[in-house]
């Protein structure tokens, strides 16, 4: 239970990352993923990496730089612009929907236009799920350059699409509904340089 914890990436540039077990039934026709990340970087990193052994960039969530998410399903991507970081900690939550194509993303509490990403697509369930690399091959091919410094938190996966008012409670850390991976129930494994300490404030 990680509950009011983080990871701490403490190294820049790094070759560490953490490894996230999910059981995962089948593959998704649709899925929700939501974060929180605290960093000073201005390079491009990856916060979430979910390969297979087909599609290196199965889901991604990257940042190339501060002002910019980049959503990936199945290696094609949409661009969300959001204000540039303040110094505070950043909630995201992309959600994707197979049957009308549409990528849904939430900052900070609040939604984003709607942008199409691969309709009629499905997400194989086999899958490496890593937090601060960005895979170039299935567990592995890290450019170190693109790796996440700074604290992490509050990680969840859905095989579904979360109703605004749970995309909300994931932004206040409500009670939500059960996830494959939550962070309350987190199976991981740290490789490298990750530190598991408290949360500074709230």
């Amino acid at each position: 239970d990680l509950y009011r914890k983080v990871f701490v990436f403490r190294k820049d540039p790094s070759d560490a990352y953490v490894v996230l077990r999910a059981k995962l039934e089948e593959p998704l026709q649709n899925f929700t993923v939501c974060l929180r990340s605290y960093t000073d970087l201005t390079r491009p990193h990856s916060l979430f990496s979910y390969a297979t052994k087909t599609q290196d960039n199965e889901i991604l969530l990257f940042k190339p730089k501060p002002g910019e998410y980049r959503f990936y399903v199945g290696g094609k991507f949409v661009t969300f612009r959001v204000p540039e970081g303040r110094g505070d900690w950043e909630h995201v939550c992309a959600s994707w929907e197979s049957a009308t194509g549409i990528a849904e993303f939430w900052f900070n509490g609040k939604p984003w236009p709607r942008k199409g990403l691969q309709k009629g697509y499905t997400v194989g369930a086999t899958a490496a799920i890593l937090l601060g690399q960005e895979q170039d091959s299935f567990g592995g091919g890290f450019d170190l350059y693109n790796s996440f410094s700074g604290e992490l938190a509050d990680i969840y996966l859905w095989d579904t699409g979360l109703s605004p008012d749970k995309m909300r409670a994931a932004y206040l850390s409500l009670r939500l509904p059960p996830a494959l991976l939550a962070w309350k129930s987190l199976s991981y494994e740290v490789k490298g340089d990750v530190v598991v300490k408290a949360r500074l404030r709230e």
